[in-house]
C-alpha cells in the first residue's frame, strides 16, 4: 500500500487540494524534465520555457497579497515573452487574491473557460466493458511510445505538435516500473486507438491524456482504457483517482463514477509575434 495515500473520502474539502496538487506535481515534473526555468517562493510557483505549448508553461501555485498580484502577473508574463513562449495559469480554489481571474484578464490573459476537477472513491468505480477486439497494453518501450504519442496526436489537445512534446518527456522521464508514472495504448483489432496516462502524486491517482482516435470513438474504448489505469491504481495501493475532465470526457468519466468537485480556470498568454 501507498504510504501518501489518502483515504477513501468524498469531502470536497480534501478532495479539492489533491486535485490541485496532483495536477501540479504532473505538469511540474513535466516542466522540469523540459527544462523550464522555475519559480518556487512561499506565495507563487511556475514553471515556464519548456514547452512550447501554452498549458505547460504554467503558473501552478499563487497564494497572493493584493498589493503584489499584479506585479507577479507582469512578471509571469515577462518570463514567457522573454522566453519566447505562450502560457497559462491554473486557477484553482485554493489560488488567492479571490478576484485572480478577472486581474489576469485586466492584464491581458485570455479567459480559456474551466476544467472541471473531478473525483473517484475508487470502491465506487463503475465496470466498463472491454469492447470486442480491444486490448489494452502498458507502455514500456520506445515502439510503444512512438505508437502512444501517434495516436494521442491524431485526437488530443494541440494535435501532434502536443503529443510530441509529451512523448519526448516521457522518454526523459523513463517507461520503467516507477509506480509515479504509467502510460497505456488501447488497440482495436491491433491497431493503436486510444491513450492514457497515470501519474501518482499528492496522496491520489491522477488520470491524464485520455484521448480516443477520431475513427475509433463512441464504442467505449475511451472508458475501456481509463478503467485499465484504474484498476491498477487501486493495486498499487491507491483509493481516490482525479482528473481535470474535458466537455468531450465528462459523461465518460460520470458513468465511471467520478463527481465534478472544483473548477479549474485556464487563464492564457499568448506568445509574443513579431
Amino acid at each position: 500500500m501507498q504510504s501518501d495515500a489518502i483515504a477513501p473520502t468524498s469531502d470536497p474539502a480534501r478532495l479539492t487540494p489533491a486535485i490541485e496538487a496532483n495536477l501540479a506535481e504532473l505538469l511540474l515534473a513535466l516542466g522540469r524534465a523540459g527544462g523550464a526555468e522555475e519559480r518556487d517562493e512561499p506565495s507563487i510557483q511556475w514553471v515556464i520555457g519548456g514547452s512550447p505549448i501554452d498549458y505547460h508553461n504554467c503558473v501552478v501555485r499563487a497564494d497572493l497579497a493584493d498589493g503584489e498580484v499584479d506585479t507577479l502577473i507582469q512578471e509571469m508574463i515577462a518570463a514567457c515573452d522573454r522566453l519566447g513562449v505562450p502560457g497559462t495559469w491554473h486557477v484553482g480554489p485554493s489560488m488567492r487574491p479571490a478576484d485572480l481571474g478577472r486581474r489576469l484578464e485586466q492584464a491581458g490573459l485570455r479567459d480559456d473557460g474551466v476544467e472541471p476537477g473531478m473525483a473517484l472513491d475508487l470502491r465506487r468505480l463503475a465496470d466498463a466493458p472491454m469492447p470486442p477486439g480491444t486490448t489494452v497494453e502498458r507502455v514500456t518501450d520506445e515502439a510503444g511510445l512512438a505508437a502512444w504519442v501517434a495516436t494521442l496526436g491524431a485526437g488530443f489537445g494541440e494535435g501532434p505538435r502536443e503529443a510530441e512534446w509529451v512523448g519526448a518527456m516521457y522518454a526523459r522521464i523513463g517507461l520503467d516500473a516507477d509506480t509515479t508514472w504509467r502510460h497505456y495504448l488501447a488497440r482495436l483489432d491491433g491497431e493503436p486507438v486510444a491513450t492514457t496516462s497515470l501519474f501518482c502524486g499528492a496522496g491520489v491517482a491522477g488520470i491524464y491524456f485520455v484521448s480516443t482516435h477520431p475513427d475509433a470513438r463512441q464504442r467505449g474504448i475511451g472508458s475501456a482504457i481509463t478503467r485499465a489505469a484504474l484498476q491498477d491504481a487501486i493495486e498499487l495501493g491507491y483509493h481516490v483517482a482525479v482528473l481535470n475532465s474535458s466537455t468531450q470526457g465528462y459523461r465518460a468519466y460520470q458513468r465511471l463514477g467520478f463527481e465534478e468537485i472544483c473548477p479549474i480556470g485556464i487563464y492564457t498568454w499568448p506568445a509574443a509575434t513579431g
